[in-house]
Parts: C-alpha cells; sequence; structure tokens
C-alpha cells in the first residue's frame, strides 16, 4: 500500500477504480475511458508525492519483476520507466536490442517468450514497427505497456502530457491545445489526440499541408460522430496559436521520414517555429510543452523552451510519477489500495 500525506494530513492511497483495475495492459489511449484516464491521474497526485519525499522509496511492487525491452534508442522514456519500477520497490531488468540476441536474428516473438520465461510480470517495449506491443499482448501472458511503437502510439507520454495540463490548468475540458508540428509520424501526438478528445479539451493540429496525416484532411473531419471529428486543422501557425491554452511543439520525426516533406529545415523553422513574438498570440498563461528529445531553433526558440511558460522539465518529473501508476494499475487488479 502507498500512503501518501495530503494537505489536510492524511493519509492518501491511490484510486481503486473498477475499471482502471481491471485494464491489463496499457497500448494506447484509444480503448481507455474518460474514468480511466482521471484514475490513473488521481493516482499520479500520490505517486508525485512520493517523489516529494527524502526518501523515495516504497515497498508497493515488491516480488514483481518489469522487463523493459527497447528496440529504439531513448533516454526519457527508458530512464522514466526503470526509476518508476525502482521507487515502487520491483525487480527491473533492461534488455536493449543492441547486445542481445536480436542481432543474431531472434524475432520478436521468440524474444518476448525467453523473457516471459523468466517470470517478468510486466514487459515495457518500445519498437520501431507500429503495432509491436500488440502482437506481444496476444501471445503472452505478461502485462504489456507500450513504450512507444513506430509513429503509432505512446500512451504514457500522452498520460504524463494530461497530468501536467491538468495540474497546472486545474481542468483539461474546454482547454484549447495547440500541438504543432511533425503529426505525420508523431506517435505522441496520436496518443495525446485521444486523451484529449476523451477529456474534452478543445483540439487544434498545426503542420505544413505534408506532414498532417491524410486521414486527418480527408477521413475524419467528414465523419459525424467520430471522436476527432471536431478537431481543427491549420497549416498557419499564427492562426493556431489565437487564444492557445496550451502550446505543444513536436520533434521532426527525420529518422522516419522518407524524404520530400519539407524544403528545408531553416524553411520549417522559419514558418512553424514557437518562438516569443508567436507566443505572444497564446493566452498569458499559455503552458509551453514539448515531449522531447527538443531541436532547439528547429521546432522550437531556445527562450521558449527554457522560459518561464515552459513546463518541459515537469513533464519529465511528471513522466516517473505516471509510469509509477500505471505500474501499480498494472499489478494490483484485484487488491485494495
Amino acid at each position: 500500500m502507498i500512503a501518501a500525506r495530503g494537505s489536510t494530513g492524511h493519509a492518501v492511497a491511490p484510486s481503486a477504480e473498477p475499471n482502471a483495475s481491471a485494464r491489463r495492459h496499457v497500448l494506447d489511449l484509444d480503448d481507455f475511458t474518460e474514468a480511466e484516464i482521471e484514475s490513473v491521474l488521481q493516482n499520479t497526485d500520490v505517486m508525485r508525492e512520493v517523489l516529494r519525499r527524502d526518501i523515495k522509496k516504497v515497498p508497493t511492487l515488491r516480488g514483481k519483476s518489469i522487463i523493459t525491452l527497447f528496440y529504439e534508442a531513448s533516454t526519457r522514456t527508458r530512464v522514466s520507466f526503470e526509476q518508476a519500477g525502482k521507487i515502487l520497490s520491483a525487480d527491473v531488468i533492461n534488455v536493449s536490442s543492441g547486445g542481445s540476441s536480436v542481432e543474431k536474428g531472434e524475432s520478436l516473438y521468440n524474444t518476448a517468450l525467453t523473457i516471459q520465461a523468466m517470470n517478468a510480470d510486466i514487459i515495457v517495449v518500445r519498437h520501431p514497427h507500429a503495432g509491436a506491443p500488440h502482437f506481444m499482448a496476444r501471445f503472452l501472458d505478461s502485462c504489456i505497456i507500450n513504450g512507444g511503437d513506430g509513429a503509432h502510439a505512446h500512451p504514457t507520454q500522452a498520460l504524463l502530457d494530461l497530468y501536467t495540463m491538468k495540474s497546472h490548468l486545474g481542468h483539461i475540458r474546454g482547454a484549447r491545445v495547440v500541438i504543432v508540428g511533425d503529426l505525420l509520424y508523431s506517435r505522441v501526438a496520436r496518443s495525446n489526440l485521444w486523451g484529449l478528445v476523451k477529456m474534452g479539451a478543445e483540439v487544434v493540429l498545426c503542420a505544413p499541408p505534408t506532414l498532417v496525416p491524410p486521414d486527418f484532411l480527408d477521413g475524419y473531419r467528414s465523419r459525424p460522430g467520430h471522436p476527432f471529428a471536431s478537431v481543427r486543422i491549420e497549416t498557419s501557425v499564427e492562426k493556431a496559436l489565437e487564444g492557445a491554452d496550451v502550446v505543444m511543439a513536436l520533434r521532426l520525426q527525420l529518422e522516419r521520414q522518407q524524404g520530400g516533406h519539407l524544403p528545408t529545415l531553416r524553411e520549417y523553422s522559419r514558418m512553424y517555429s514557437i518562438t516569443p513574438d508567436r507566443l505572444k498570440l497564446a493566452k498569458p498563461g499559455v503552458l509551453v510543452m514539448h515531449p522531447g528529445p527538443m531541436n532547439e531553433g528547429i521546432e522550437i526558440d531556445p527562450e521558449v523552451a527554457h522560459g518561464a511558460r515552459s513546463v518541459i522539465e515537469e513533464q519529465v518529473t511528471n513522466g516517473v510519477a505516471v509510469r509509477m501508476a500505471v505500474f501499480y494499475a498494472a499489478t494490483t487488479p484485484n487488491r485494495e489500495p
């Protein structure tokens, strides 16, 4: 049991929402309900209290094993998952494709079976191919948490972004959230979009036409009742930023692009970079966010990235707390906290 102290001095324990505790895998936010997301955000409050303690260690997941299986390079996501597990007293083992049997040609399926044979309770997987975590969830008994798959999804990043917004704004419903950048290849944008529309935010997407997914341009807006039908698409960053409560800049996914999307990086920066002058178009208390890593001077000006309205470093801290909350929900399905 985790017991943090709230402002009243009473013990605070994680929520025991039934639909939150029934979840086995975390693959994306498309199948989360608003209540499930709220439950994770409430539990994250408790985990943040743990992180503020002098001794950041609780026995909640003692005896549980977590394996991180990363086929792509990562700093923030991998370290935060590892830290989250260790703070909860789980045994955490990190596996990367480099130096493993993957280099000898072992398939994802056989690698996953090998890891499951080690009795892993949770497997966190990051993979360059969309759908890899879903594939593992179909065949393995372990809980699978998606740490990012191709250009498809990154659910825990979206949850930490939602938590950061709510902790500052007090609410998400009705907030105008503007996401600017490489929408075509950003798994962060896709998962955030699912979370934001479920939580009632007003979402504006902004990118060059070549970096807007075709399904957004031609499909969702013409399908009444689709969750994304109300999402606004802008190609002018100045129009998009007007009245924004939150501005999230996205990194150009140059490693995924096949070329031909942009004339030059300089041209992209000139037209879409979040600069101090452009930020003035947003609300005075606007939050500036970025999932990282940042290409300062391309998608975001350094003065904005490190300015008074930036909560980018806070996103990193919140990432640990959110992943602690996700681990807790995944490993305590039938236990009162």
